[in-house]
């Protein structure tokens, strides 16, 4: 009788031939180590002084970029046997058999020393301490605690809302009350958003033990419930900068809508509590992020 590592190799289609330095980006997770540089650069927005120097924002983006990278690789070198589980992930350059551990350890030492040596060069110690914490903290805390429970979501919401409050440091070299607010909007979105990506992948997420959701399988509207209670704090975290004087009152208008309508997505799924419902609501707090901090960057300046 097969085993499910058997089934999985078996069903997979050949890996199409890709150049070299492919693999490399593929392991880099380029489009989710983008996103988070992202909100970074926003986060040195909103504490750095105007004009803004486009270099020191280039070279904090870079920096972002590769440390993320880093701790994704090393979510793929600890997570690679259970990648060739899943359908979303079995042909990733690990699983797949184009890279090897090895090199991908190599890549990973490269990365992270690139990306830290740019944060205390050109900005702050300070700014590579925490950047250096959020690495550790996702690749050998969050990892490991996937096949564990939710408990998972709650240690990984930290390394993920961390960017803002690192490029706030990098800007201003310090940390203040203003700089814990941008953590707690995107520490808090992260349960929304990560949930609703769970509930959607599920499936593929229980063929490597993962177990991400906030109740047992399988989902249902008490899920949704949970997911509510984490979703409704949007609210009162969209008041706080025009409450604090941090930005005027346009922004905290959109970070209201915004979290009005995740709530209200979020409310759907608790009415109906299906994948296609899950959907919505993680495409919907796919888009809340960007807008709500590009927002309060726009409004800031």
């Amino acid at each position: 009788m097969s085993t499910p590592l058997e089934v999985a190799t078996e069903q997979r289609p050949k890996p199409v031939l890709r150049p070299w330095w492919y693999t490399y980006f593929e392991l880099l997770k380029f489009r989710l180590s983008f996103l988070v540089a992202f909100s970074g650069v926003l986060g040195y927005m909103m504490g750095a002084e105007r004009p803004y120097s486009l270099w020191l924002m280039a070279l904090f983006s870079i920096s972002g970029l590769l440390v993320t990278g880093a701790a994704n690789a090393v979510n793929q070198v600890l997570e690679v046997e259970f990648d060739r589980l899943m359908q979303r992930t079995g042909d990733r350059p690990l699983p797949s058999g184009r890279l090897s551990k090895q090199k991908a350890l190599i890549f990973v030492a490269v990365t992270l020393f690139i990306g830290l040596f740019i944060q205390t060069n050109s900005f702050n110690p300070l700014t590579a301490g925490v950047s250096f914490v959020s690495f550790l903290l996702y690749g050998f805390v969050y990892t490991p605690l996937k096949r564990v429970g939710s408990i998972a979501v709650y240690v990984g919401a930290i390394p993920g809302g961390l960017p803002p409050l690192i490029g706030w440091i990098a800007a201003t070299g310090t940390v203040n009350g203003e700089a814990w607010w941008l953590f707690a909007l995107q520490f808090v979105w992260q349960f929304t958003h990560f949930w609703a990506v769970a509930w959607v992948l599920d499936n593929d997420y229980a063929k490597a033990g993962f177990k991400l959701l906030p109740l047992k399988r399988p989902p249902s509207s008490r899920t949704a419930w949970v997911i509510l209670l984490f979703t409704i704090w949007l609210l009162p975290l969209a008041l706080v900068p025009y409450e604090m004087g941090y930005t005027g009152v346009v922004s905290s208008i959109i970070a209201t809508v915004m979290a009005v309508v995740l709530v209200v997505f979020n409310i759907a799924l608790v009415r109906n509590p299906t994948v296609a419902t899950a959907k919505r609501l993680m495409f919907s707090a796919f888009a809340y992020l960007p807008i709500v901090q590009i927002a309060f960057v726009i409004d800031r300046v």
